[in-house]
């Protein structure tokens, strides 16, 4: 690791959103790109992991494999891992966590197998200084991931640490919070220009708004977070760190356009426009307090995007006439726009009352959801 060389790497997201992440990797320069499942494969250096942990919206983490090796043993995996020059990768100083996955293995428990890892690490260090790392199952410096196909395990640095979700900008939650990751994945599908005007008409603690808000001012998905995991390698870079902050930070811009963050709930706005206010975007975001069937949106055109209660973890007293609204709402407030509905409830969507223009299946926890994309006309779409 000490030199900065061209290595394989894989970046983590959510299902269906695999092809965004794709594209954002293109743009920032990442060559040899495959699909995976909920994944992206891609080679790059030193400079592309630090630029992707700061700039990848639809990313979950991003992972430097290290070491492959057969694992059909718990003592074969333990070797394997114990093998790795760990001293070349950190100092004993840093705190380490490990996550682990399995499939068609014979090891099947990943707390054990995660539990092997740590072992092994341990005792490399105990063997050469007499001491080991320290355990930290909540914000490690360095995380470790195990995964183990067929009985072929993967090794690999998590150069993230906490998931990339966790932007840094939220500190209050609603009863069902959606996934930072998500939220960008789905401005994303939507093809929002980032110039004209920008709505989420039920709100909930802000997120959409929060990530539109950053993509309109060119602001990094990490713009608030402060610590990675790179940070804490042996051949982390603060001078390149610096310089490229210091280089997206002249590529922030302004914006013309209106982002608006609405919701019935009292409750909800004051979530959202805590999370607003922590985010410094209290001037670039309207939250508003209305039904959206009051809900009028500034003139010309824009992206709508809703994310309602499915029925799920949200109740409503009457999910068809919820969705029957949202759908009234479109059609007679919101002609010239262009609309994204996610939601889990197939034969709620169906009341809209609207033709889809475009279809994704998107993951929103447990849940997998549809989300619609349909262009709003003046009057009917035949004219």
């Amino acid at each position: 690791m000490t030199e900065n060389k061209t290595v394989r790497l894989i970046a983590k997201t959510l299902t269906g959103l695999e092809e965004v992440l794709a594209t954002e990797l293109q743009q920032l320069g990442a060559s040899n790109i495959k699909i995976l499942k909920r994944g992206v494969e891609f080679f790059g250096d030193k400079e592309l992991i630090y630029r992707a942990n700061y700039r990848l919206r639809t990313a979950i983490n991003v992972l430097k494999p290290i070491k492959t090796f057969e694992a059909n043993t718990p003592e074969e995996l333990y070797e394997g891992v114990k093998d790795v020059n760990w001293m070349k990768l950190f100092d004993i100083g840093n705190t380490i966590s490990v996550n682990a996955t399995a499939y068609n293995s014979k090891l099947t428990h990943t707390k054990y197998i995660a539990q092997k890892t740590k072992d092994a690490v341990a005792d490399y260090f105990r063997n050469k200084f007499g001491k080991r790392p320290y355990v930290d199952t909540e914000n490690a410096d360095v995380q470790l991931f195990v995964h183990i196909n067929n009985n072929l395990c993967e090794l690999s640095l998590n150069s993230s640490g906490n998931p990339l979700y966790k932007r840094g900008y939220r500190i209050k939650t609603g009863v069902a919070p959606l996934n930072e990751v998500l939220a960008a994945g789905m401005i994303l599908l939507s093809g929002w220009d980032r110039n004209s005007n920008f709505i989420d008409p039920m709100c909930g603690s802000g997120t959409i708004a929060i990530e539109a808000a950053m993509m309109a001012l060119n602001l990094p998905a990490g713009f608030y977070r402060k610590k990675y995991s790179f940070m804490y390698w042996s051949d982390f870079d603060r001078r390149l760190w610096q310089d490229i902050k210091d280089e997206t930070a002249e590529k922030q811009r302004e914006f013309e356009g209106q982002i608006i963050a609405a919701d019935i709930s009292p409750k909800s706005i004051e979530i959202a426009k805590t999370n607003i206010h922590n985010a410094g975007l209290h001037k670039d975001i309207f939250v508003k307090q209305i039904d959206i069937a009051n809900l009028k949106p500034p003139e010309g055109k824009g992206t709508v995007i809703i994310n309602p209660p499915y029925g799920e973890r949200i109740r409503t007293k009457d999910i068809s006439a919820l969705y029957r609204k949202i759908g009234d709402s479109l059609k007679f407030n919101f002609a010239g726009y262009e609309a994204r509905v996610i939601s889990s409830d197939k034969e709620a969507l169906k009341l809209i009352g609207l033709r889809p223009d475009s279809r994704h299946q998107l993951q929103n926890g447990a849940l997998r959801c549809s989300y619609f994309g349909y262009k709003i006309y003046e009057g009917s779409r035949r004219k």
